[in-house]
């Protein structure tokens, strides 16, 4: 299965969340603005209308979307991995050799994937160089500039 998606439950929840969003809220909202626009009048020169019809294909778009992710998604519960490693929905506690300084990072599933807020995907360098490894030990990052880091700690929620 080439398009499975990796997530966390906390990022099935969002997707499950947002989806419902989209139905509930956005659908019938946008098919409001279609119905007002559309007792404008003329339709052909109509930029409210041109505008709601654009508003609800990208609603529908971003529902399939999700609806596809969520059928093809691999939950990672922490109950199913190696606690003593790095896996995906691990906090992990690294030193950058390099700089001496020390970041936390969840390592997520790439739609999970915020990095202002420490959530860092699978798929990026950093957390393919550290999944599968443990506490104490150094890893190299293969980007264009290769840097060490050390794994100081690995936890997961509960």
């Amino acid at each position: 299965m080439d398009n499975v998606v990796q997530l966390t439950i906390e990022g099935k929840k969002k997707l499950e969340d947002e989806r419902k969003n989209l139905i509930e809220v956005e659908r019938p909202k946008v098919i409001e603005e279609i119905a007002f626009a559309r007792s404008q009048g003329d339709l052909s020169e109509n930029a409210d209308y041109d505008a709601a019809r654009d508003k609800q294909a990208h609603i529908e778009a971003r529902i399939k979307e999700i609806e596809v992710m969520l059928e093809n998604a691999k939950i990672i519960e922490s109950a199913d991995i190696d606690k003593s490693t790095v896996q995906m929905g691990a906090i992990v506690t690294i030193e950058s050799l390099d700089e001496n300084k020390e970041a936390a990072y969840k390592i997520v599933g790439s739609f999970e994937t915020d990095p202002f807020n420490g959530k860092i995907s699978n798929e990026c360098p950093l957390a393919k160089a550290i999944i599968g490894h443990g506490i104490n030990e150094i890893v190299s990052v293969g980007v264009a500039k290769p840097y060490e880091v050390r794994i100081k700690a690995i936890s997961y929620e509960a």
